[in-house]
């Protein structure tokens, strides 16, 4: 049997840049196992699968596999296959959606979608949870890891901190913009330093943005290094958190920032964030354009 799938750009309205996501449709019939492989042949930062929602009252199930592991939720794959879908339905004639709610193992994402003079533009989402606070990591372990001096770790607003609004990472503020483009991730340093944090990845960002090449100004620059000792060109769940921890300890009602990320890979994204503080908790939420680049089918991989 063969899939369809549609690849698009997340954060970007330009094709080839921003983060690509490939969505795999009525994906009921794979397995996890199949999932994996078919993300490990994308081998982009994610791919989604969509399947049929377990309660009727939601738009779909959404599952969501990096390379090498399931996660229970993510930024840019929401926005992406909310992107993909109202796309999906506009070419079918039916009306244009104005809202998706998917069902994911972190929880429900609610989802807007957004129309501008061209039509289908992009999205913005609400974390399925609110900010939760984890471990802290010595600014010195964090330097290591991130191939950076301690002196270059910011820490008169937070500490390194684990957070999560869905999926956790070790969020760090850094002094300048140059020690943000300087950082390499240093496997020794992450595996001395990530596992008993509970995370995987590393999230830095600086409010020195000057002299970006950014269409627009930004708040904040920001980049994530993974694990694997890769990059992510934009991180929307990290972001979200990152977010959410500013406003917490800023004391903000309502917090909103412009956030580029992709810059220093040739990848530039913008991410628009915002958190709000309630009654039960900070909820943050980001959203950002998308654009389809690819499509086409694909087998189901074969049983091994």
């Amino acid at each position: 049997m063969r899939y369809r799938y549609v690849t698009a750009d997340v954060f970007t309205s330009q094709a080839y840049l921003g983060n690509p996501l490939a969505v795999v449709l009525d994906a009921d019939g794979l397995g996890a196992v199949e999932m994996q492989r078919i993300a490990r042949e994308f081998n982009y930062s994610e791919t989604s699968f969509v399947m049929r929602p377990q309660d009727s009252a939601h738009t779909a199930r959404v599952r969501i596999f990096t390379p090498d592991r399931e996660v229970p939720f993510a930024g840019h794959p929401n926005v992406g296959t909310a992107v993909v879908l109202a796309r999906e339905q506009i070419a079918a004639g039916l009306p244009r959606p104005d809202a998706y709610v998917f069902e994911e193992e972190a929880g429900l994402v609610r989802i807007a979608l957004s129309y501008g003079a061209q039509g289908l533009e992009g999205a913005e989402l609400l974390a399925p949870q609110p900010l939760s606070r984890g471990s802290e990591a010595p600014a010195a372990a964090v330097a290591r890891a991130l191939r950076l001096e301690p002196a270059d770790i910011e820490v008169s607003t937070h500490v390194p901190q684990v957070v999560s609004v869905g999926l956790p990472f070790l969020v760090v503020q850094v002094a300048n913009r140059a020690a943000l483009r300087r950082a390499a991730p240093d496997a020794a340093g992450y595996e001395a330093l990530m596992p008993p944090l509970g995370a995987k990845s590393i999230y830095l960002y600086t409010t020195d943005t000057r002299g970006d090449a950014m269409d627009a100004p930004t708040d904040v620059q920001a980049r994530m290094l993974t694990g694997r000792m890769t990059e992510d060109p934009a991180t929307g769940s990290a972001t979200a958190a990152m977010t959410a921890l500013r406003a917490s300890l800023l004391d903000e009602g309502r917090l909103q920032l412009r956030v580029g990320q992709g810059v220093d890979m040739g990848r530039a994204s913008l991410l628009l964030a915002h958190a709000e503080r309630r009654r039960d908790g900070v909820w943050a939420g980001v959203a950002g354009q998308a654009v389809v680049v690819m499509e086409g089918t694909l087998p189901a991989p074969t049983q091994s």
